[in-house]
């Protein structure tokens, strides 16, 4: 057994242990709006569940050299984002958004992903995502770093679900129609693969 101590690690060689060991991780694709109007979207692996009452979900945007990615900067002035899941159709456009683009330069448009309006937020979603929800900003945490912090995380609270008619039957969402795909380390991603149940002690 290897023992190691964070505080002996580089920020890269935690950022390596973390992404090798945190397996599979959910794929948030997020949608923010500028206060110029421009439609911002990016994917994130180091999102999940908060909480079913209220639904609520975590995500958190990393600052790299301690400057805030449009993401943060676009939820901390708007207090909205959307939510989508990331599945194997739309894995290869979404990829196209982690690009590097001046804040005045659409993702969306980038990737010729289509911009849809939303219910309850003034931020659209993308059309080609089989779940999308759409939040606001219940709590934003500045964290990390010794002089200023090194990223932020946010709880969104779920104001609406869309559901692909073609995955959601009896209040469930079907797995193998979802399609989604997780991230790993590196390059690598993955599909569902093979499912099992084990039953819960009583």
């Amino acid at each position: 057994m290897i023992s190691i101590d964070p505080k002996q690690n580089s920020e890269r060689e935690n950022y390596k242990l973390l992404i090798g060991s945190i397996i599979p991780r959910p794929i948030a694709f997020v949608t923010t709006q500028s206060a110029d109007g421009v439609l911002n979207g990016a994917p994130f692996s180091y999102f999940n569940i908060v909480s079913s009452n209220p639904p609520m979900i975590s995500l958190a945007v990393q600052r790299p050299n301690g400057r805030m990615k449009d993401t943060a900067n676009n939820i901390y002035a708007t207090s909205e984002f959307v939510v989508h899941i990331v599945d194997e159709k739309n894995v290869a456009q979404i990829n196209e958004t982690a690009a590097n683009l001046p804040a005045k330069e659409s993702e969306i448009e980038l990737a010729k992903l289509t911009a849809i309006q939303s219910t309850q937020v003034s931020v659209p979603g993308i059309l080609e995502s089989k779940i999308r929800m759409e939040c606001k900003l219940v709590q934003a945490i500045p964290l990390g770093g010794e002089s200023e912090p090194s990223c932020d995380l946010f709880i969104g609270e779920i104001l609406q679900f869309h559901l692909d008619k073609m995955i959601y039957s009896e209040g469930r969402i079907d797995p193998r129609a979802l399609q989604a795909v997780s991230r790993l380390a590196g390059t690598d991603y993955a599909t569902i693969g093979d499912i099992f149940s084990i039953d819960r002690p009583e």
